[in-house]
């Protein structure tokens, strides 16, 4: 796999200007000492043994420490979570090569990090790429290592000291230790990695970091089960005032700890993994119950003096989630070492002074995808963010760690993830067949800092002006300039024609070109409008054509691609098609009741939403925050070739104006495809409900153009399709009917192994350039 770098002049970024929101991401110079050593290597790692125990590493007063120059000095901790799995893969197949992890290893040692967290086993190939790669290397990748804790199962029983719980945990336990010392041969089991290990990488584990994000109902319910347990009192760890749930936790670091000292003669740091929804703090401005139900406390674990390595504090926080993270009052009020304002500043150092130990963020960043799923007041949102932005905000958390006196930060995450899912669509897809293709739509997908985008390297189409990859694609060019016009209206009808036009499709994205007429005179979009009415499923759609005077369609359109003045283009789906409207207006009644919806070929179509949150009531203020969603509809202009100085990786369409040639890429769920690689789309939602599916032989497509109306369409809140007066359309209508028949077919294969190739992000350059320049003074 070929990996495409962007060019020398995109790798640095100054102070971003991003919305009105200032996001000094790199304006770091005077606020932070550069690493500039005095000897030849400061970041020479080396083993300590003290009393025949070897350890890689210990915890400080306020970070963790490596053993250099005969001292045991304070570390920053600068790094990225990596995931197990890649395109076409489920986590559990554990699919990524040798060569992918010692690419992988190499960029993000050149990004300046000095750790990787993996949250569980995996395959031997990783360790054996890690330890080529560190042995090697002047600045070794540390890794703080995880174990998967089956989610699942814990949330079944409600009880993290079931048997069907530990029974599998004890054995993945020791299974880990044995893996880093290189001394294991783990058989096939589904789920699971598995293979000879003989990779030693011991010195090169920094800590562990056990567990998972604990669903506060499953604590509350082993609390309830496990009332009256005796705290813990181990070799290694103890207990002090500990619930049950915590309890269970420290067991889990001692039966480790036991382990390694008994089989290895090792140790290293411990922690156990957290998040904001079970922090040891009350958040008085909280409105959903279970985000500030219980706490699983680090407090209540105690490492003993046996335990010469140390214990620290592990969270996941974000910035955008809890509610609370909007609406504390004592956070919003923080100001941080910028003077501004900022909510997240503010919890971090609520966070610090919670804990006796060194709290380090496990988990924090943004992810670079088209939809959204949540806002923050900040617009540091969890999506709808360009990579650029992506990369600014990131960089700006990272400097509230490090200002705040956190341990150091790991970005969520290294490589972006195809098989996850995002609580706001994935009732829109099939979930079996999510990693078969890329959905711009969904944010959990695109946290990583390196992407996985669609095609071998070089066989892309990039909506950019540049019509060569259609070419070099070999994707045929339809010449309809013939076709007669439906009407003349004016002196710019010329460029009201459309003279050809091709489709094609990916695994990411449908595209459109359209090329229009010229007459010498540059293009206006004010008085030009185009549309693209898709027929994507038999038998549904809006039979009357948009914009005519009783023209009909023989099979209905679905959607309607309307290209109108930058800033007003969007998608329109057919009233009776609208995933979201049937969701939360018929199913969930949180949006008003519109009874023409439930009718087939009602004339209406509707703005493509999605939903970010619930109506909700903050607690101690009272204030009210009506249900919340955006039109994910909206179309942005812009460059979309990551080779361009001015790329967003947000554009959908461009316009060349000297060629008049349009190109829109448009991601596949917003046609309401379920799965392409099966040409899979959602059925009829008013008969089967959101599960409703078809399989379907391609689209068809025609094209159109109007003279823009007058009139305004609407208010922001509620667009209405009104196009103005339709002036050319392909195919013509025959007898007054456009005919399915006659329609642009537009046809994809299917696959099982999708086509992609990495690339670094933009975000990628902004954090090297920080991790490269900021260090513990």
């Amino acid at each position: 796999m070929r990996r495409k770098r962007l060019s020398k002049r995109r790798r640095r970024w100054p102070v971003w200007l991003l919305g009105g929101i200032v996001l000094a991401g790199m304006a770091i110079g005077a606020a932070y000492a550069f690493d500039r050593p005095n000897h030849a290597n400061p970041y020479e790692w080396e083993t300590v043994k003290v009393d025949g125990i070897s350890m890689p590493a210990r915890t400080g007063e306020r970070y963790l420490q490596a053993y250099r120059d005969g001292a045991w000095q304070d570390m920053l901790i600068k790094g990225v979570n990596m995931g197990v799995a890649n395109p076409g893969h489920f986590p559990g197949e554990t699919a990524i090569t040798k060569q992918e992890y010692a690419r992988w290893f190499k960029q993000i040692g050149e990004m300046h990090a000095n750790a990787i967290r993996v949250y569980t086993l995996h395959p031997p190939a990783f360790y054996e790429a890690l330890k080529e790669y560190n042995d090697k290397a002047d600045e070794p990748v540390m890794v703080l290592h995880g174990v998967w804790v089956d989610e699942e199962k814990l949330v079944e029983t409600g009880d993290a000291y079931s048997e069907e719980v530990n029974g599998e945990l004890q054995r993945e336990l020791r299974d880990m230790v044995n893996v880093i010392h290189g001394k294991a041969e783990l058989p096939a089991r589904p789920g699971h990695a598995s293979g000879k290990y003989g990779a030693d990488v011991s010195k090169y584990v920094l800590g562990w970091v056990l567990g998972i994000e604990w669903d506060p109902i499953m604590v509350v319910s082993t609390n309830e089960k496990r009332k009256g347990r005796a705290q813990l009192d181990g070799t290694y760890f103890k207990t002090e005032h500990a619930s049950p749930f915590e309890i269970w936790v420290a067991q889990l670091m001692e039966d480790v700890a036991v382990y390694e000292m008994d089989t290895y003669k090792w140790q290293r740091p411990f922690s156990f993994t957290n998040w904001v929804t079970t922090d040891p703090m009350r958040h008085p401005s909280e409105p959903t119950h279970k985000e500030d139900l219980v706490s699983v406390d680090p407090n209540a674990i105690l490492a003993k003096p046996a335990l010469r390595s140390g214990y620290f504090a592990s969270y996941h926080v974000y910035p955008y989630y809890p509610e609370f993270m909007n609406y504390e009052k004592k956070y919003a009020a923080y100001k941080d070492f910028r003077g501004e304002f900022n909510g997240y500043a503010g919890y971090l150092n609520d966070l610090k002074q919670a804990h006796r130990m060194p709290v380090l963020v496990a988990e924090f960043g943004v992810p670079a995808s088209r939809g959204m799923t949540h806002r923050n007041v900040k617009g540091w949102n969890q999506g709808f963010l360009s990579e650029a932005e992506q990369g600014a905000i990131n960089a700006r958390l990272f400097e509230d760690i490090y200002r705040e006196g956190m341990a150091g930060g790991l970005v969520f995450s290294w490589q972006d993830e195809w098989f996850k899912r995002t609580w706001n669509n994935m009732d829109l897809d099939n979930p079996d067949r999510r990693p078969f293709w890329s959905n711009a739509q969904t944010s959990e997908q695109q946290f990583g800092l390196l992407s996985f985008d669609p095609n071998e390297a070089g066989a892309g189409l990039y909506v950019d002006g540049d019509t060569k990859d259609w070419e070099k694609a070999g994707i045929p060019l339809l010449d309809i300039g013939k076709t007669p016009l439906v009407q003349a209206v004016d002196e710019w009808d010329a460029h009201r024609r459309i003279e050809r036009v091709a489709a094609s499709a990916d695994e990411r994205y449908v595209y459109f070109r359209l090329d229009f007429g010229k007459d010498g005179r540059p293009f206006d979009w004010k008085r030009t409008r185009a549309a693209i009415l898709l027929d994507t499923i038999p038998g549904q759609g809006q039979r009357h054509l948009p914009g005519s005077d009783g023209l009909e369609t023989d099979d209905g359109i679905d959607f309607v691609i309307d290209i109108a003045v930058p800033g007003s283009s969007r998608i329109w789906v057919d009233s009776y098609y609208d995933a979201f409207y049937y969701q939360y207006a018929h199913m969930l009644k949180m949006i008003p009741i519109r009874e023409e919806a439930a009718i087939p070929n009602n004339g209406s179509f509707y703005p493509i939403r999605l939903a970010l949150n619930k109506e909700l009531t903050i607690p101690d203020s009272g204030l009210k925050l009506p249900f919340d969603a955006y039109e994910t509809g909206l179309l942005r202009f812009g460059n979309g070739n990551p080779a361009s100085a001015d790329y967003d990786s947000l554009a959908d369409v461009f316009f060349n104006e000297k060629e008049h040639v349009l190109e829109a890429r448009i991601a596949w769920q917003l046609l309401n495809v379920k799965d392409p690689s099966t040409r899979e789309v959602t059925g009829e939602l008013w008969k089967d409900g959101l599960a409703a599916k078809q399989n379907v032989p391609d689209f068809k497509f025609a094209v159109a153009t109007y003279k823009p109306a007058d009139t305004v369409q609407g208010d922001s809140s509620e667009p209405v399709f009104a196009p103005g007066t339709l002036t050319f359309l392909y195919p013509a209508a025959r007898e007054g009917k456009l005919l399915v028949a006659d329609m642009i077919p537009l046809e994809w294969q299917t696959w099982e192994r999708p086509r992609f190739h990495e690339r670094l992000k933009q975000s990628y350059y902004v954090m090297k350039d920080l991790f490269g320049q900021i260090r513990l003074p």
